[in-house]
């Protein structure tokens, strides 16, 4: 009896801090627009888009937000319906593949065969509150040699991008096109640089 007592006291004392909080959770995606696919260069590599990994406080799906230099949180009401991470491999997938450079773009899934995988890790995807209100990304990608495991080109991009205005809306907003612009940005730094480096080119499969 004594512990069922104490029980009720507990769950009151929760509701009355607001810990069992009934408000919905709401979801948010970012889903660029289908960019036209180029005509694929037959001699060009054959491309593997890898894990995208990410710092620990970006592995769970809640929109996260910055105070200063050494405050992190995150909305418990305000996630995304797919790991950032997830959202950062496939929009490289669409846009080196609309490039039009590459023999083919495909997911790494343990049997694809390619020329070169790229994989990279998340450190930044956040809302960041200071004087003014912007989204920041910073994300770093590797190139990898299948043939020779070797790591050939690895590229560290930065931006931020600011938000209109306080609210949900227009943070995912900000970080829609501040994502736009880091893909766009890595795309063509692995396009240029395979370009430039023949040698490193293939004309068929492994």
């Amino acid at each position: 009896m004594r512990a069922v007592f104490i029980c009720a006291i507990v769950l009151l004392g929760l509701l009355d801090a607001g810990c069992l909080d009934s408000r919905p959770v709401h979801y948010y995606t970012i889903e660029p627009p289908p960019a036209p696919v180029a005509p694929a260069t037959p001699s060009g590599p054959a491309l593997l888009v890898g894990n995208i990994s990410a710092s620990m406080e970006l592995q769970d799906s809640r929109i996260r937000y910055r105070l200063g230099a050494n405050e992190v949180g995150a909305y418990q009401f305000q996630r995304w319906s797919e790991r950032p991470g997830t959202m950062i491999s496939e929009s490289l997938v669409q846009a080196l593949r609309s490039s039009g450079k590459f023999r083919s773009v495909m997911e790494s899934n343990g049997t694809a065969a390619g020329d070169y995988q790229l994989r990279g890790k998340l450190y930044e995807f956040d809302e960041v509150d200071s004087e003014t209100i912007q989204t920041s990304i910073s994300l770093r990608v590797d190139l990898v040699d299948v043939k020779t495991r070797q790591l050939v080109w690895q590229h560290l991009v930065k931006h931020e991008e600011p938000v209109r205005s306080k609210n949900i809306q227009e943070v995912v907003a900000s970080l829609d096109r501040n994502l736009q612009a880091v893909v766009k940005e890595t795309a063509e730094g692995i396009g240029h640089f395979l370009e430039a480096q023949p040698s490193l080119s293939r004309t068929g499969s492994n």
